[in-house]
């Protein structure tokens, strides 16, 4: 069973020989500089160039770290192509916003309509066209950020939030806006060569929004996205961060074909509360830094003990994470699996 096979099965509850070990890309950035060192492709220049950011990515799944590619490396494409101002960071810090597009909601007009040929946008766009020619019979997983995140990444997030309680019809308008665009750039990835689609919301938290108002708007644009993407693609990834236990309910909704939290959320109660759910996750990132390959491994394995069907890190690596304990994520999976078949 190879990469490809695998994570295609086990995204659609299919029987699997042991669980799939990925990570995404976009918010669950997998490059570290051991990875930057190795390959001699650095950050901030692999953000700017499909070529880097193809062989970037390549290069972790031929060390062995994940099984699969992934592009781009932050969640900051959109934002930009919209009219946010954003730097390029370092070799250790991804890129970030610095200067926000609009003011207030009612000027959600003013945003200037992604450019699928224009910019970093394209720059993914010809990253995952590379990648696809390469052929390395693993998964391309093209990222998007999520409609919450970017709508809360061109304005003034406190200044969001509080329009979305008290005005509604506005910032639904905004955020269908916004939800457009997104289906836009993740349908030219697909056509590009990925294969899944991952969405990441950070922002859409139910912990920020509340149960209401993250069904209102976060479920509610999220699915909008999912249900308009091509159906060629082997599936969709979506990524909601913090505590699940006030909107299990409401996440259940999700029309993705897997549901990804970090590790504020217990595998085990992500299981018990979404019984008949993809789940992935959701190695400590903390650990992945700073811990050791055996405590790693232990991490891992006990993901999939306690129901996650696609093993990951929790969130996005940091930059400073020793490639062996990246490594040692698919390692504890392996020596798991022989373990088991010999029982």
């Amino acid at each position: 069973m190879n990469e490809m096979n695998r994570l295609s099965l086990a995204m659609h509850g299919k029987t699997v020989d042991r669980p799939p070990c990925i990570c995404p890309g976009g918010m669950m950035n997998m490059i570290t500089t051991d990875l930057m060192d190795a390959t001699h492709i650095e950050w901030p220049k692999a953000h700017l160039d499909a070529r880097m950011m193809a062989d970037l990515t390549a290069a972790n799944y031929e060390k062995k770290c994940f099984e699969n590619v992934g592009v781009p490396f932050c969640m900051t494409v959109e934002a930009e192509a919209m009219g946010a101002e954003v730097t390029m960071g370092t070799k250790i810090y991804e890129p970030h916003i610095t200067d926000y597009a609009i003011d207030c909601v009612e000027d959600w007009k003013n945003i200037s309509p992604i450019d699928i040929e224009y910019g970093r946008v394209k720059v993914v766009l010809n990253a995952i066209r590379i990648l696809k020619g390469k052929q390395l019979d693993v998964p391309i997983i093209g990222n998007v950020t999520g409609p919450v995140s970017i709508a809360s990444s061109l304005m003034e997030p406190t200044a969001f939030y509080k329009s979305l309680r008290k005005r509604r019809e506005l910032s639904h308008n905004y955020m269908d806006f916004v939800a457009g665009e997104i289906i836009k750039y993740a349908t030219a990835q697909v056509e590009a060569g990925a294969d899944v689609i991952a969405i990441s919301d950070p922002s859409g938290t139910g912990e920020i929004l509340g149960p209401k108002l993250f069904e209102e708007y976060a479920v509610e644009y999220i699915n909008r996205i999912i249900d308009a993407l091509p159906k060629k693609k082997m599936g969709t990834i979506v990524h909601i961060c913090g505590q699940m236990k006030n909107v299990y309910r409401e996440v259940n909704k999700i029309h993705s074909d897997v549901l990804s939290f970090d590790s504020s959320v217990p595998m085990s109660a992500a299981r018990k509360n979404l019984p008949d759910r993809i789940l992935m996750g959701n190695v400590s990132t903390w650990a992945l830094e700073f811990s050791n390959p055996d405590k790693v491994k232990n991490l891992s394995v006990n993901c999939w003990k306690n129901g996650s069907n696609i093993i990951s890190p929790a969130c996005g690596l940091g930059t400073k994470s020793p490639i062996f304990n990246i490594q040692a994520v698919r390692q504890g999976i392996l020596e798991e699996g022989v373990r088991q078949n010999d029982i």
